[in-house]
């Protein structure tokens, strides 16, 4: 086994709070679950309720003083606090719902150690902030990212903020992407871990400031702490000013997309 940020650590309670909510997900998968409805066609459904209170109750055991920001219950703890949680127990509700497996739950503590959790293939990509690993089987391995594939995950759901200036939509139908790309879209952030993880050269998604989004904090860290590029869809760091998110597998893979995207004249 190789070293990594586990134990008692930040890294070790994000990923035992991630695998917790994994094995609720896994575990009521293929159910018959109540649905909460969160408007404009959005819901939760029991699984995402109850994952996100086994994630709480392992980060409060391990860290009382801690704030945390859940997707589905909110902030619990004081919002001043420094030390705080990004939570979203489950990441492809949509998919989860209709009985697809593509689905992550995210662990981050803001500016911090995250864990992304794939229930299904057992995979929990991990950091402390500063290295990236992929726990399989109880070993870890070092993530890798690669623009090889030369596939790019892009986030079609609504809302688009950017509009019309951005459309990822609009991107698909470039054929200088297709020339250089293949697009996917598995409707999850789990394709953040992904491109940390050499199975992705990139991921797109419109939007505001992500950096700190309980949806998105725990991919960002990991492409980060992995040596990704991660920018906004303008090219600009990512924070209260942001756009959106634009994170690949080097800096070339980067260069080639924000062409793309900024000069929407070449087609």
């Amino acid at each position: 086994m190789s070293n990594s940020p586990a134990g008692s650590d930040d890294a070790g309670v994000a990923i035992a709070a991630a695998r917790a909510g994994a094995d609720v997900v896994r575990a009521l998968y293929g159910r018959q679950l109540v649905r909460v409805d969160k408007g404009a066609g959005d819901f939760a459904t029991a699984a995402d309720i109850e994952a996100e209170k086994t994630i709480l109750g392992v980060i409060r055991a391990a860290r009382p003083d801690d704030a945390v920001l859940g997707e589905e219950g909110g902030q619990h703890g004081g919002s001043q606090t420094a030390r705080r949680w990004l939570v979203d127990p489950l990441c492809g509700t949509l998919n989860y719902a209709v009985g697809n497996m593509l689905v992550a739950v995210n662990v981050a503590l803001r500016s911090g150690a995250a864990a992304v959790a794939d229930p299904f293939s057992g995979e929990v990509f991990h950091t402390d902030g500063e290295t990236a690993w992929v726990r399989r089987d109880g070993a870890d391995a070092r993530l890798a990212p690669t623009p090889a594939t030369g596939l790019v995950d892009v986030n079609l759901d609504p809302p688009f903020p950017n509009a019309p200036g951005f459309r990822a939509v609009d991107l698909l139908a470039r054929p200088d992407f297709v020339e250089r790309f293949r697009p996917r879209v598995v409707s999850t952030t789990l394709a953040l871990a992904w491109v940390a993880a050499g199975k992705r050269a990139a991921y797109i998604t419109d939007g505001g400031d992500l950096s700190e989004s309980v949806h998105f904090a725990a991919g960002i860290a990991l492409c980060r702490a992995a040596g990704c590029v991660v920018t906004g869809i303008d090219g600009a760091p990512l924070g209260q000013m942001g756009r959106g998110l634009v994170a690949t597998a080097d800096a070339e893979t980067h260069a080639q997309l924000m062409s793309m995207i900024l000069n929407k004249s070449r087609h």
